[in-house]
C-alpha cells in the first residue's frame, strides 16, 4: 500500500512532463496549444453554468422551503412498508439532482441517528450507490449539445433505483 502511495505522488508531475516533453519533441508550440484548450475549456463552462445555477438554485429552494421534507413524510408512508425509513426518501430525490445536496442530508441524517444506526448505515449506502442523473446529463449533455438522450435518463433512473434498493435490502439483511 505504502508503494502506490509513493508511486501516485509522482503520477501528475510525471503526466506534465510527459506532455510537455512530447511536445518539445514534436515541435509544437506548446504555450500557444495551451491557450487554445483553455480557450475552449472556457466556452464550455460558459455554455454549462446557467443549468447548473438553474440545478443548484431549484434544490435551494426545495430543501429550505420544506418541501422535501414534506414529500419524505407523504411518500415515507408508502414506502414504510417496504422497509425504507421515511427519513431516507428526501435523500434519494435529491441524490438525482445535486450531489452536494444530498451530502448535506446525509450529514444530517448522521446527527440526528448516527452512522452505525440503520438509517444512518442506508444513508450512506445509498449516497454511495447511486449517482446524480440530471446533473451528470446537463453537464454531459450540455457541454457536447446533444439533445436526444433517447434511453439514457430511463436507464439512469432504473440504475439509481437498483442502487437505493440494494442500500435498503443490503442494511436490512446485515442488522
Amino acid at each position: 500500500m505504502k508503494f502506490i502511495s509513493y508511486i501516485s505522488g509522482f503520477m501528475i508531475p510525471f503526466l506534465l512532463f510527459y506532455v510537455v516533453g512530447y511536445g518539445l519533441l514534436s515541435k509544437r508550440d506548446i504555450y500557444s496549444d495551451f491557450l487554445e484548450g483553455a480557450k475552449e475549456g472556457l466556452k464550455t463552462v460558459k455554455g454549462l453554468v446557467p443549468v447548473l445555477v438553474g440545478l443548484m438554485t431549484a434544490v435551494g429552494v426545495l430543501r429550505a422551503s420544506g418541501f422535501l421534507d414534506f414529500l419524505g413524510e407523504i411518500l415515507g408512508k408508502a414506502t414504510s412498508a417496504a422497509g425504507i425509513p421515511p427519513q431516507i426518501v428526501p435523500l434519494g430525490i435529491v441524490r438525482m439532482f445535486s450531489s452536494s445536496a444530498a451530502t448535506g442530508l446525509l450529514l444530517d441524517i448522521f446527527k440526528e441517528f448516527g452512522t452505525d444506526s440503520p438509517v444512518g448505515l442506508m444513508a450512506g449506502l445509498m449516497l454511495s450507490s447511486t449517482e446524480s442523473v440530471f446533473y451528470c446529463m446537463s453537464v454531459y449533455f450540455g457541454s457536447v449539445g446533444i439533445q436526444k438522450t433517447r434511453y439514457t435518463l430511463a436507464g439512469a433512473l432504473v440504475a439509481t433505483l437498483a442502487g437505493m434498493a440494494a442500500s435498503v435490502w443490503i442494511v436490512t439483511c446485515v442488522m
